[in-house]
């Protein structure tokens, strides 16, 4: 029996927004002010989300459940999959000292914390956000940032800050090519609509994540080489998307990027090296951070080795993301399970689409093809060639696990979650809201954006929610349907920074778990702030020349 959405049951929007809005406070208020461990603040979400879907919008109880399930699947593999190998690598890197060794290396290049950041947590992050997205970039340049002598918090907070403007292009183009083949965009078009907002931002958010950091003064001290990592993140990242289009725009971006800064910094130095390793204005809730440890100069075969499990992280996580690869491995073995009593059983229904239309609910168990994967053999051909013995690395995985066993809970319960809204139609409802807005809805309409990354942690999951959406809303209030599909994507990519399991990821990858309200916290503002300044460039672009100039028709 086919169930179709309901997404004002309660007969007046603003009680059935209220009650669709219920599930993600319960979430939030739990995780950022009661102080609740993750994976309990995301039960009591999935709790609240579950009886809304049952008893206020009128989701079959069986159907939930199994909504339920099929998240909780997703929420392990792919990026509980991805969570637990990317630990694993760091520890093993940590157990041979080879950690240490890429700490001094990097040191070399500059001893100075804030352009260690714009190299590892902004640039080298944005190649793994392109190579790998769902979590990757995060857990890596988190674990990159603590094993350098980062606090906690710094390395997990600016982490999700600066896995920001490369989000909409993760994962070879994902997100873009995904919302023009399920909304019927176009693909080049969206692609170029994107390229001409998220720019600005790319060189806006290495400003923004020094000074979340270090401070105005701090960041004021080091302008000349934020502007080199921004100016040559930003240029190439338009051109790319713009006259080649979405696959290779983070990996080249950020290539480019890299080399950039690393040149800039053989001829300038800031006058003054900042060697903190705690946020400004966060002391007391760093803790007590350690001290910058002294640089010892290694062998060059020292340092090689050092790099060699991160080299063949990024070449074979590149390798897996390239589509005729995943083509290749998913023939192989690729079983797909469609949830009976779920699959084809739910409709979306107008205004949200044109028509009537059918919700799959398949899982797609492409264990060989997922990012994971990729990132296990990284660490089982690294641990190899550091003369790790097969016995030891199952006992260093078998440790792993036991590491990050509640943190694979959390992920699972929040994909749950987000799953569960998805398909009982709140989120959609928590969308129409912001539909609803009138001459304001291209501000609101990027905000819509940032709440269905926010909700789903995924940009490209947004965009199949809301891509379509936008699209009808659009044309009913006579704006150009390219920027409002484009201001999904990138009002989304500021979302991602407060996703729980962004956070979950964040958490674990820098060993401060139970501390996930702790980073909400610290990371909500520049969010929110971030996504309104989308919004504005958005309406910008709608109404106001010569920004209308930049629309794609």
């Amino acid at each position: 029996m086919v169930w179709q959405q309901v997404y004002d049951p309660m007969g007046s929007m603003v009680l059935s927004t209220l009650l669709a809005a219920i599930p993600v406070v319960v979430m939030l208020v739990g995780l950022g002010f009661l102080h609740m461990k993750a994976h309990f603040a995301a039960l009591a979400g999935l709790v609240a989300a579950l009886v809304i879907a049952v008893f206020a919008f009128h989701m079959p109880a069986e159907m939930a459940g199994k909504a339920a399930w099929l998240g909780a699947l997703t929420g392990l593999l792919p990026i509980g999959w991805i969570v637990l190998n990317i630990i694993f690598l760091h520890q093993l890197t940590e157990r041979n000292g080879s950690f240490k060794v890429l700490q001094d290396s990097i040191a070399g290049v500059t001893e100075d914390r804030r352009l260690q950041l714009l190299l590892i947590a902004f640039s080298f992050g944005a190649f793994f956000e392109g190579a790998a997205g769902f979590g990757t970039p995060v857990a890596v340049t988190a674990a990159m940032l603590i094993g350098l002598g980062f606090s906690p918090l710094a390395a997990s907070g600016l982490s999700l800050i600066a896995n920001t403007a490369p989000v909409a292009y993760g994962a070879l183009g994902t997100p873009i090519i995904t919302l023009a083949k399920v909304h019927g965009y176009d693909v080049l078009a969206i692609s170029a609509m994107v390229g001409r907002q998220l720019p600005f931002f790319s060189l806006l958010v290495p400003f923004w994540l020094i000074w979340a950091f270090a401070g105005f003064r701090g960041m004021i001290q080091i302008w000349p080489a934020i502007l080199v990592t921004g100016i040559f993140f930003a240029v190439p990242q338009f051109l790319v998307s713009n006259y080649i289009g979405p696959e290779l725009v983070d990996v080249i971006a950020a290539a480019v990027s890299m080399v950039a800064l690393a040149l800039f910094l053989r001829v300038w130095k800031p006058a003054e090296i900042w060697t903190s390793v705690v946020p400004r204005g966060h002391e007391a809730d760093a803790g007590a951070a350690p001290p910058p440890s002294a640089r010892t100069a290694h062998p060059r075969d020292a340092v090689l080795r050092a790099w060699m499990p991160w080299v063949l992280l990024a070449v074979f996580v590149f390798i897996w993301g390239l589509v005729p690869v995943k083509t290749w491995l998913n023939s192989l073995f690729a079983p797909n399970y469609p949830i009976g009593g779920l699959h084809n059983l739910i409709e979306r229904v107008p205004p949200v689409v044109p028509k009537n239309t059918k919700e799959g609910a398949v899982y797609a168990f492409t264990l060989l093809s997922a990012t994971g994967t990729a990132i296990l053999l990284a660490a089982i051909v690294g641990g190899l060639l550091a003369k790790y013995n097969p016995v030891q690395l199952v006992r260093v995985y078998g440790a792993t696990i036991w590491k990050v066993r509640f943190s694979l809970m959390t992920i699972a319960l929040m994909l749950a979650l987000g799953t569960v809204t998805r398909y009982s139609g709140l989120d959609t409802t928590l969308g129409l809201a912001f539909a609803a807005t009138g001459p304001l809805y291209p501000f609101f309409g990027t905000l819509m954006g940032w709440l269905g990354v926010a909700l789903t942690g995924s940009d490209t999951a947004s965009n199949v929610l809301f891509g379509g959406m936008q699209k009808v809303a659009a044309g009913q209030l006579g704006l150009p349907v390219n920027l409002m599909g484009a201001a999904n994507s990138s009002g989304g990519v500021m979302g991602k920074m407060i996703d729980a399991q962004s956070i979950v990821v964040a958490s674990t990858a820098t060993g401060w778990l139970n501390k996930e309200g702790e980073i909400l916290r610290y990371v909500f503002f520049h969010s929110l702030a971030l996504a309104a300044l989308v919004g504005i460039l958005v309406t910008l672009q709608a109404y106001v020349p010569p920004f209308t100039g930049m629309v794609v028709p």
